[in-house]
């Protein structure tokens, strides 16, 4: 740490345990992340930035995530110039939002493209990585003491600058170390430090290359971390089906190189994955692991978002999600995401309460799975999805079902409320008994300024006469079920 500068570093944000999960903590406070990931290149000017801040407002979001290009805060090697971070950060303040810093230094989606030109055009000092035909590729090798110590240079001048600018406002809540770490176009670096490393061991060239990229990223936040110790993620390029090393970016922070990343970076908070792909509950189930929170720091930006979210928060206690390229949403206030983000919103106070208790679960339905059952608190919940009602007035011949889902959370003995979209819940006692579970009332809900207000009361044909739960595959909402039990 800097001498003199503890002062600096009260109540800056920090990771902290609740009951069986992380949370992140901001001003004194748990915080959960509503976010977007501006596109690669928005961050690059401050004047195209401008108009960008109010869609972001529009959008219901609380947290951008922003690069940081290396090449642009050092265009001369010690020399720098972090007129964009400040107006990132002025920008963020300005319209009431956090920031989460990704570090645009030695790799980004694996390749070297956002190294400042004095490196770019000088190999023989910063030397590339090489295919095993000896071929250069435009990757930094990670087995180059030069490359280490020039982006840890630029990395510590950054949290130096960002302790400065920002300990005491605390916009700026956390920070991704590089980008998308991997290899591409074989297993391994074949340059020739790193051949005298390989023989010097017996992994296999995966796991090789795993442990000294994590060594690697590990230096660079243990400096970032000595000047603010802000949280240090790294994030993950998911490896397709079927395909080998090198063809997807090999040797990041996958799920099967987990331990090796663990334990060679240990500077490093969590591990975070970029989830683009159908399977989205299954990565979330990867990345969620006992010490490692759950954040999506990159997701598409289409129609399962808004329902991804939901399962993300309510079943893996996650702090954070993020679609990418956010500024680039069509009509942003009424977009689907503004709506989930509204909702959550809402939620926020009470999903940080029951984060860790066993008290919350998440649901994802489609076509493909069109009910779950859950037991929560002191019933059985079978939830279904809106189309499988036949009065729900969804098309029967529809070929692909919308992605649904929600968030429930058990509030008392018999109460339960539920955020989200298109499901229908019914209701079993747990306890071996003859009784059923009858409803008492079904409330629509808003919550404004931390109290709950009730809305329209839900028992007639908007919850079948009694029979369920419903929130319509339409429209997001939250609903407030408090039952009972009869013979």
């Amino acid at each position: 740490m800097a001498k003199g500068k503890k002062s600096d570093l009260n109540g800056i944000p920090h990771l902290k345990r609740h009951g069986d999960t992380v949370q992140l903590i901001v001003d004194g406070k748990p915080f959960l992340i509503l976010g977007g990931e501006l596109g690669n290149s928005s961050a690059s000017s401050l004047d195209y930035m401008k108009p960008i801040w109010p869609k972001l407002v529009q959008m219901n979001l609380n947290t951008v995530l922003a690069p940081v290009y290396w090449e642009l805060i050092e265009p001369k090697e010690g020399k720098f110039d972090f007129t964009l971070v400040d107006g990132l950060v002025a920008g963020a303040r300005k319209h009431n939002l956090r920031l989460v810093l990704l570090w645009f230094g030695s790799w980004k989606n694996s390749m070297s493209c956002y190294v400042p030109q004095w490196v770019k055009t000088n190999q023989k000092r910063f030397p590339r990585a090489r295919l095993k035909n000896g071929q250069a590729i435009e990757i930094l090798s990670a087995f180059s003491k030069a490359n280490l110590d020039a982006d840890i240079k630029a990395f510590a001048a950054l949290m130096r600058h960002i302790r400065k600018a920002d300990s005491k406002k605390h916009t700026v809540i956390m920070v991704q170390v590089e980008n998308e770490i991997g290899m591409l176009g074989d297993a391994r670096d074949y340059s020739d430090a790193a051949n005298k490393a390989f023989e010097q061991q017996t992994k296999n060239d995966e796991s090789f290359m795993a442990e000294h990229y994590a060594r690697f990223v590990n230096q660079i936040a243990a400096a970032g971390k000595a000047e603010y110790p802000l949280p240090m993620f790294v994030n993950a390029a998911l490896n397709r089906p079927n395909q080998k090393p090198g063809q997807y970016p090999s040797a990041g922070p996958l799920p099967h190189l987990f331990d090796i990343w663990k334990t060679a970076a240990p500077q490093i908070d969590f591990l975070a994955p970029d989830i683009y792909f159908l399977d989205f509950a299954d990565w979330c189930g990867k990345y969620h692991r006992p010490g490692n929170p759950l954040f999506i720091p990159e997701t598409g930006r289409d129609m399962r978002s808004e329902v991804n979210v939901f399962y993300a928060l309510g079943q893996y206690d996650a702090i954070g999600f993020s679609p990418f390229a956010i500024e680039s949403t069509p009509e942003p206030e009424n977009s689907p995401i503004s709506k989930s983000y509204e909702i959550l919103s809402q939620m926020t106070p009470l999903i940080l309460e029951n984060q860790g208790k066993g008290t919350m679960a998440g649901v994802l339905l489609d076509k493909d799975k069109q009910t779950c059952e859950i037991k929560l608190g002191q019933y059985k919940l079978k939830i279904s999805h809106d189309y499988a009602w036949e009065w729900s007035g969804a098309p029967k011949d529809a070929s692909v079902w919308p992605s649904v889902g929600g968030i429930i959370i058990s509030t008392g003995p018999d109460e339960y409320i539920v955020a989200g979209t298109g499901l229908i819940v019914t209701f079993t006692p747990n306890a071996s008994s003859d009784s059923l579970a009858g409803i008492i009332s079904v409330q629509e809900e808003v919550c404004e300024d931390g109290h709950w207000r009730g809305g329209r009361r839900l028992n007639g044909d908007e919850n079948h006469q009694g029979r369920h739960l419903r929130l319509p595959f339409d429209r997001f909402g939250i609903q407030r079920i408090k039952l009972y039990r009869y013979c």
